[in-house]
């Protein structure tokens, strides 16, 4: 049975943007994976962080895959784009967060569902809004949430 996953994409050390393709482009070809969708584009200032730009996008998709396996995939293409964690917020060559896995509530050491702070990130919420307009979050709609992360600049990068 397939299970539908929203994933944040983001970035902000070497070609972000090329990076963020790239990983679209693996979670495509990924065993497991099936009918990915991406939002366009966006950049942001660092939140609760130093550092240059982000590029962030959100992908939809369908998986076989468990929460846990999805998760470990997201984490083994981090690696390979050299995703190191120094410290927490750290800027990040590609950052992929498992942000909502078929409306389920998971609350581990490793694995938080829905993700803990995505109502509150423009960052996610903007491209999110692209593919799930209508997605219902724990917090509320998607367009009263944005609307409380006002101070948040992003923006749309041209196609």
């Amino acid at each position: 049975m397939n299970a539908h996953a929203l994933v944040g994409l983001g970035a902000n050390l070497g070609n972000a943007h090329q990076t963020i393709v790239d990983a679209i482009l693996e979670l495509q070809s990924a065993a497991g994976i099936l009918n990915v969708q991406c939002s366009r584009l966006y950049a942001s200032d660092p939140v609760e962080a130093q550092g240059p730009v982000f590029i962030n996008a959100v992908a939809s998709l369908e998986t076989t895959l468990a929460p846990i396996n999805l998760l470990n995939l997201l984490q083994s293409i981090e690696l390979e784009h050299g995703r190191a964690r120094p410290y927490r917020n750290a800027p990040r060559t590609l950052d992929l967060d498992l942000l909502w896995y078929d409306g389920i509530e998971i609350s581990t050491p490793r694995l938080i569902l829905p993700h803990p702070r995505m109502h509150q990130r423009a960052f996610v919420l903007e491209p999110l809004k692209e593919l799930e307009p209508e997605l219902q979050l724990p917090q509320g709609p998607i367009d009263t949430l944005i609307k409380a992360c006002s101070d948040q600049k992003i923006w749309l990068l041209p196609d």
